[in-house]
């Protein structure tokens, strides 16, 4: 299912420009012939049913991972910034006995137990002709890739995806969007997480459409990239965007060519989307969705778009808000979100305890996010239910004091958890990043909390001030860290 567009665009438009990274420019053809090659290799290197990659964003990521698929094999994409022991889990967790990567990243890979294949080295005799091979047929229910949740509460879990979940996502995502061919996307999320392999591999090989991908983000050259390309779809986390609204010598006419700029991944600060607006005039959309679900359940896009909120749920899909006996909740009342759809995940890899508990009888997939519908169907994420805090039995979300206090001036970064208090249960605590040259004290988060007016229960009882706030390789704050240096 998922080879079948690749292979059209080959033969529609061999020599179309598909892909564009810091290495070169790649047609439709050559992408083909590349993984047809590599999937010939894997057949002659390995008997095992899953290969690992281990790769930057760019076409030898595109070429492992179809040719993968050619051999009839399952990628697991391995994300090059774990350490060690996460990664040596992943080997052992998946099976795998060879992993694509490059000789300058196997310093990560020293001592596992894995053969490496060096795209590099197979990459000076490239491939002039196709090998003589049918690709598999694939039903929807076949296994697809295995993606590694990033392990942000512990050792990584498997998320097991088959060709119909990513197929489904994908034409939904693309359905939704009102996305074509001839948009030219910009790959900026790494390509071994799900929103960037969603947006910026499986999305431009289904249209057939052009991606362009930098091995490292900086705002000036993404401003470049747009300029130079045309870009006209790009998909990031709100970091990347806010770095780009402080940048000087950009405006509203870089964003001139631009159809939707979307954020994802985490959840995006109000005063980064108004940051972005008012500096290049163009709207951030944000979306939603998890690794178990491969892509999107739901997103804002032109002409359906509420800022504050996730957007409306795809075609497809179902979202409901339940409470804590699983029962759906009316418009506007906040619970914890819930997933149904051809989209969602198979299970968790090894891990049969785990996927019984994330699935309810009824089929649904539970987030563990906390969230609101309102009446015209736009989600809202208010944070998630393990970092709910209960002070004297009033409700607290994180993400509310998160949001009101990065509106205060002097402060450039914050996370919010609760603490466990002899007399009110929980008190919360706000770990602060100032901004350079400002101080912050706990009396000037009080102060800016009840100007704003701040019920008491929710106002900080403790604030610790930080140089950083420890972050997953993908750029979500790991709160048990925190969590950890509060019982330290």
């Amino acid at each position: 299912m998922l080879l079948q567009p690749l292979l059209h665009n080959a033969q529609s438009e061999p020599d179309k420009v598909s892909v564009i990274d810091d290495l070169g420019s790649y047609t439709n053809q050559r992408v083909m012939q590349t993984a047809f090659a590599l999937g010939a290799l894997l057949k002659a290197k390995t008997s095992k049913p899953t290969v690992g990659i281990l790769l930057p964003s760019g076409a030898g990521f595109i070429a492992s991972f179809y040719g993968t698929l050619l051999a009839g094999k399952v990628p697991v994409p391995i994300n090059f910034l774990l350490g060690p022991r996460e990664i040596g889990h992943i080997i052992a967790d998946s099976g795998i006995d060879t992993i694509l990567t490059l000789s300058l990243m196997g310093d990560r890979l020293k001592g596992l137990p894995a053969q490496l294949i060096d795209l590099m080295e197979f990459a000076k005799a490239p491939p002039t002709s196709v090998p003589s091979y049918s690709p598999p047929s694939y039903n929807a229910g076949d296994l697809a890739t295995i993606l590694y949740t990033s392990g942000t509460s512990g050792l990584p879990k498997g998320v097991v995806l088959t060709h119909g979940n990513m197929s489904s996502d994908v034409n939904s995502a693309i359905e939704h969007a009102h996305l074509q061919g001839d948009h030219t996307f910009l790959g900026l999320a790494p390509l071994f997480h799900s929103t960037g392999m969603l947006a910026t591999m499986l999305a431009p090989v289904t249209l057939g459409a052009k991606v362009v991908f930098t091995a490292r983000f900086s705002p000036v050259g993404t401003i470049k990239a747009i300029r130079e390309h045309a870009i006209s779809v790009m998909v990031g986390v709100p970091s990347m965007y806010g770095a780009m609204a402080r940048l000087k010598d950009a405006g509203p006419d870089d964003f001139k060519t631009m159809f939707a700029a979307i954020s994802g991944g985490e959840p995006l600060p109000s005063k980064v989307r108004e940051a972005f607006h008012q500096k290049f005039n163009a709207h951030l959309y944000e979306g939603y969705g998890l690794t178990e679900t491969i892509g999107p359940v739901c997103f804002n896009v032109p002409g359906k778009h509420r800022p504050g909120s996730v957007g409306q749920v795809i075609p497809h899909a179902g979202v409901r808000i339940v409470d804590e006996h699983d029962q759906p909740l009316p418009p506007d009342e906040t619970g914890e979100v819930q997933m149904k759809g051809p989209m969602i995940f198979q299970g968790y890899h090894n891990l049969p305890d785990e996927t019984a508990k994330a699935i309810t009888p009824d089929g649904y997939f539970r987030s563990g996010d906390l969230g609101h519908i309102d009446n015209d169907g736009f989600v809202f994420i208010t944070g998630r239910k393990k970092d709910l805090i209960i002070v004297s039995g009033e409700k607290v979300y994180p993400r509310e004091i998160e949001e009101l206090l990065s509106q205060d001036p002097t402060i450039a970064d914050v996370a919010v958890i609760g603490r466990k208090d002899e007399s009110r249960g929980e008190a919360v605590v706000a770990f602060i990043v100032p901004k350079e040259g400002q101080i912050v004290t706990l009396d000037t988060v009080r102060n800016f909390c009840r100007d704003k007016g701040v019920v008491n229960w929710k106002i900080p009882k403790d604030v610790i001030v930080a140089k950083e706030l420890p972050r997953s390789p993908t750029g979500k704050v790991l709160k048990r860290e925190l969590v950890a240096q509060l019982s330290a």
